[in-house]
């Protein structure tokens, strides 16, 4: 069975750097990544106005059963056909992308330890955070040069939805988190040792009798240097 990482956090907290750049450092290709925003709900009856105005900050915005379902299907060594997301129309694509299961799959976003059954799927739960200050000009600077939207509909929709929606829903689910990480822009050592997670989990695919030890494992201050240096 294929390891699961669940990677959440608030909109532009980092969860996507964070996790490419781990991604990046491994170079393995027993390792897939999934966007969670991938399974934002299908809104094609809607017209453009329409979709823009959705809160989709809030869980009702996401395919929950699509989601388990594909998670369980990777998690159980079946391939899946993955839906495209498109943040500039604010709808699915028509095409589809397949992805077939690897030893470790990580699914990052906003959502990604607020569902109960999804929690269920993963082995490992990491929550990255970052200053509200921080989060809203990483918003802002993504919005503009990606999404192309203006300034006026970014701080709009912030104050509207992303900042309540992160209070209610996004921020308590860092409970259910087996590990924090900061990432606000200040130098510390969170990406070499979510790389050495990463790597322990496809340690623990190949050999199921490591499972236990790396879950209990206390991330003591001497275990993650050793575990750094490898």
């Amino acid at each position: 069975m294929s390891r699961i990482i669940l990677v959440a956090g608030g909109s532009s907290s980092g969860k996507t750097y964070v996790t490419s750049e781990v991604l990046s450092k491994l170079h393995s290709p027993d390792i897939t990544r999934i966007s969670l925003d991938d399974y934002y709900l299908d809104h094609s009856h809607l017209s453009m106005e329409e979709r823009a105005a959705l809160n989709y900050d809030h869980p009702k915005a996401f395919d929950w059963k699509l989601m388990r379902q594909q998670v369980r299907d990777l998690k159980n060594g079946k391939s899946i056909e993955k839906p495209i997301y498109d943040f500039v129309v604010h709808n699915r694509k028509k095409e589809t992308e397949v992805v077939n299961p690897t030893k470790v799959i990580v699914l990052e976003g906003l959502m990604a330890l607020v569902d109960k059954e999804l929690r269920e799927l993963g082995d490992i739960k990491i929550f990255i955070q970052a200053s509200y200050e921080r989060r809203f000009l990483r918003r802002i600077i993504r919005d503009r040069k990606e999404r192309g939207r203006s300034f006026e509909s970014i701080v709009e929709q912030y104050f509207s939805t992303v900042a309540p929606m992160y209070g209610e829903i996004v921020s308590p689910s860092i409970q259910y988190a087996d590990l924090i990480v900061n990432n606000d822009g200040v130098e510390n050592r969170a990406i070499d040792i979510l790389t050495s997670i990463f790597r322990q989990e496809i340690e623990c695919y190949d050999d199921p009798s490591n499972v236990y030890q790396v879950q209990q494992e206390d991330f003591t201050e001497e275990v993650l240097s050793e575990s750094i240096k490898k």
